[in-house]
């Protein structure tokens, strides 16, 4: 999948945000900010003056100006606030999830636990376990709240009389 295929527009949005920052870039420039072949750049810029979102002037021989339009400021805002809405959502949904994994915890007779995985994702278990009174320590004998993408699962630890795992 191309780093610009992401859902929802995100990669549109960064491409949006790379042209406006600086419209004299070349579309190698705005490749390598974004992240992406040349020639996947240059299939969006074209697209996007298409849509109305983009004004394109030659500059030079080989040079070109990319101007965001009105709509396109208009097109960026939408995008914008609707990866805001969305990474609202899963915020929400994540700190649900911890919540309940921790009375999961508590109910085992624990009041501390273990958190692993990527930091956004444990700083949301550590936000949790704070408001829910639960301490947070660095010990495997303790139930390990792992934060994926994929959702926060427990790990027990062995012979603690809770489950190994909890999905």
């Amino acid at each position: 999948m191309d780093e610009l295929d992401a859902p929802s527009g995100q990669a549109e949005l960064r491409l949006l945000d790379a042209v406006a920052a600086d419209p004299d870039s070349t579309q190698a420039d705005l490749a390598a900010r974004v992240g992406v072949a040349v020639g996947t750049v240059n299939w969006y810029l074209k697209r996007f003056a298409a849509d109305g979102y983009i004004h394109i002037t030659r500059i030079g021989r080989w040079r070109w100006r990319y101007i965001l339009t009105p709509h396109g400021i208009a097109e960026k805002a939408r995008l914008g606030a609707s990866f805001i809405e969305r990474s609202m959502q899963l915020y929400r949904r994540m700190r649900e999830t911890a919540r309940l994994r921790i009375q999961d915890v508590r109910r085992a007779g624990f009041d501390s636990v273990r958190l692993t995985g990527p930091t956004d994702l444990v700083d949301i278990c550590w936000l949790t376990c704070l408001e829910q009174g639960v301490k947070v320590e660095d010990s495997t004998a303790l139930p390990t709240l792992r934060a994926e993408a994929t959702g926060i699962e427990i790990e027990w630890p062995d012979g603690s009389g809770g489950p190994r795992q909890s999905g």
